[in-house]
């Protein structure tokens, strides 16, 4: 039997976000007697590279589940500009030590342009930069980003990304019209999240919320997503709605000022917080109306998931259309009052939940399809499949 060849993502954490919860999705699907994932990520813990995480960072959500499929998880710094050389040391000290990866691939392209050159120059025959998102956040951090971004495109051997607004973004137009960069559109498993009336009346019977207008959000809490105007969309639509829910998935920098919002505008008794979940297909289930008003996405797994719920989604303009595998998505833009967003999901508040499942295959979303397209590329270099 052939070795099993072994593929290095490389990624912020493996906490529950979007780009982590694709790739775990891809993990599971794949032949792991051929292929196996390993990950290495950043903590605030360190100073320098080491092999062992338990000891240098609090374990994320996806650790077990990880070390349980046979993969392992290293550790560098976190990069903060002002510590780059330590950083680049630490870098360079992982892949002399380490030559068992076939792939490097990059997920966290605000340094790609440091640590796919060096795992190259160290010997690893095929490094991939992966643009998972189409913005930057605001500020000194963003322009940052941006700089250690330039020429990307020149530092890899593959540029890959979630959709065409996310290949811009990171690897420039002229790269687009080139073809020099290959989309791939986030899949998931989309059986796990197909509409199941059964489950939805007792998911919402467990948070007796059984005859309201149930809304939903699945994001981390931090600037992107836009949880202050999704919660005035909120306010705005119980206004209307006396019967109006708010459900919210996920955990992050900014949930505390959220609550505190919500406190402000009285609708505290009417928003539930419900943290990371590992079933968050549950929760689909239970929804109505699935909301998402980010500043910018790359390609939203999250709505890819909602969608193969059945769900009507309000989405902000801002994302590409290219993660409209239905006809229940509707843009709008964030830069009009919020109270334009409630009044327009009032009156499409009332439709008929259907079986997506097919829809979502048919449209390339489905991560079983596409995982097979993976496994060509990581035993043979051929991308033709993805």
């Amino acid at each position: 039997m052939s070795e099993t060849i072994r593929i290095l993502h490389v990624l912020g954490g493996v906490g529950l976000g979007g780009a982590e919860s694709r790739i775990m999705d891809l993990y599971r699907q794949m032949n792991r007697d051929e292929i196996q994932f390993d990950f290495l990520v950043h903590s605030e813990a360190m100073n320098l590279y080491t092999a062992s995480d338990t000891s240098v960072r609090k374990p994320e959500f996806y650790d077990e589940e990880i070390q349980r499929l046979g993969g392992h998880i290293y550790v560098l710094p976190k990069f903060k500009v002002y510590n780059y050389l330590t950083y680049k040391r630490a870098v360079q000290k992982f892949f002399e030590e380490h030559h068992e990866f076939q792939v490097v691939q990059g997920h966290m392209t605000s340094t790609a342009g440091i640590y796919l050159p060096i795992a190259k120059k160290c010997g690893i025959p095929v490094t991939v930069a992966h643009s998972r998102n189409a913005g930057v956040v605001k500020g000194l951090k963003g322009i940052a980003t941006k700089f250690f971004r330039r020429n990307l495109v020149n530092k890899a051997d593959y540029c890959f990304a979630c959709s065409e607004l996310a290949g811009a973004d990171v690897f420039g137009e002229e790269a687009m019209r080139q073809g020099r960069v290959k989309i791939i559109h986030n899949a998931i498993d989309a059986g796990r999240f197909t509409y199941d009336a059964d489950k939805r009346k007792k998911v919402r019977e467990q948070l007796g919320m059984t005859d309201q207008l149930v809304l939903g959000h699945v994001g981390r809490f931090n600037y992107q997503k836009n949880h202050p105007y999704l919660i005035d969309i909120f306010a705005a639509l119980c206004k209307i709605r006396q019967d109006a829910m708010l459900i919210l998935l996920g955990e992050g920098q900014d949930m505390e000022g959220i609550k505190e919002k919500c406190r402000q505008l009285g609708i505290e008794d009417k928003v539930r917080f419900l943290g990371n979940q590992k079933r968050p297909e549950d929760y689909y289930q239970a929804m109505d109306i699935f909301l998402l008003p980010s500043f910018f996405e790359g390609l939203p797994g999250v709505l890819v998931e909602a969608q193969a719920a059945g769900l009507k989604c309000f989405v902000s303009d801002t994302i590409t259309r290219e993660a409209q595998a239905t006809d229940l998505v509707t843009y709008l833009s964030i830069e009009q009052p919020a109270g334009e967003w409630a009044k327009r999901i009032h009156a499409e508040a009332a439709y008929q939940r259907r079986d997506t499942y097919q829809t979502m295959r048919d449209s390339g979303f489905d991560v079983e399809t596409q995982a097979s397209g993976y496994q060509l590329f990581y035993q043979k270099g051929d991308s033709s499949k993805l």
